[in-house]
């Protein structure tokens, strides 16, 4: 079993890759659902699982089971239209993936396979959710995600439900899909969806995902470094400030070519006129 440092790091590796799977996806019949109160999903996300699992610890095999029985049709769409290279037979793929999750349950090749089906899952929730809302609004909704994250792992509201949710599972040895697992280290599942749905923003608006993982890996093994202090973090973080650094970085370059147009006029006036504009 690989140590706690290898294990995150591998983790922070697999949800900045995340980042690059979704495809651009055009969901008309979904344009009439759309509206900007969808981007409260992703914060609402650890409000509403933390909130359930704080006050009925028994919701945690609740939610274990959904996540069994919803994961994997989930990823199967991923595959079949959703990711980059996405072909309806390989949505099959799911089949031997839920196999090995299972079979070799708590082995790192077991752990493997689950953490594709989570990862793929994501990527097909990141998409739709991407479908119904405005980016701007998404955005908003990505940043409330990481704040709310943050504030609940400060206040040390998280790590007790975390704890029991991460604990739980369905019988049988089944896998366990509702939180991302790997040797000595776990994620929640909003990790990954934080992930995918900055991927699948990204897509929707023709920007490069290959730049957003290589910085979100960056960022993302910069913010484990904090783990030699701490044992809990805000790990959706990373994903957020990369969106943010973009963003920045976006309107700044937005912003160059409207001066200098300006400048070349100023000086052909010059030029036609012989002297300065203000004279």
């Amino acid at each position: 079993m690989p140590s706690f440092a290898v294990s995150i790091v591998f983790l922070s590796l697999v949800q900045a890759v995340v980042i690059l799977l979704p495809r651009a996806a055009q969901w008309r019949p979904l344009e009439r659902l759309g509206g900007r109160w969808w981007a409260l999903v992703p914060p609402a996300s650890i409000v509403v699982v933390i909130a359930l699992v704080g006050l009925y610890a028994s919701s945690a095999d609740a939610l274990s089971y959904l996540a069994l029985v919803g994961v994997p049709p989930l990823a199967a769409v991923a595959l079949a239209a959703l990711v980059n290279g996405a072909r309806p037979p390989l949505a099959l793929a799911v089949v031997p993936l839920f196999a090995a999750a299972w079979a070799l349950s708590g082995t790192l090749t077991g752990e493997s396979a689950a953490l594709a089906l989570s990862a793929l899952a994501c990527v097909t929730l990141g998409v739709l959710l991407a479908a119904v809302v405005a980016p701007r609004w998404l955005r908003l909704g990505v940043y409330a995600m990481a704040i709310v994250d943050t504030v609940f792992v400060a206040a040390d509201l998280l790590q007790g439900p975390n704890s029991v949710l991460v604990a739980a599972g369905p019988p049988a040895a089944l896998p366990r899909l509702q939180a991302v697992y790997f040797g000595s280290a776990n994620m929640g599942f909003g990790d990954l969806f934080i992930a995918a749905t900055v991927g699948a923003l990204l897509a929707r608006e023709r920007r490069s995902q290959l730049e957003a993982a290589v910085l979100a890996a960056i960022l993302g093994l910069a913010f484990d470094l904090l783990f030699l202090a701490v044992d809990l973090l805000p790990t959706t973080v990373p994903i957020a400030l990369t969106l943010a650094l973009l963003e920045v970085r976006d309107r700044r370059r937005s912003t160059r070519p409207r001066a200098e147009p300006a400048q070349r006029s100023a000086v052909s006036l010059r030029e036609r006129s012989g002297r300065s504009p203000a004279a």
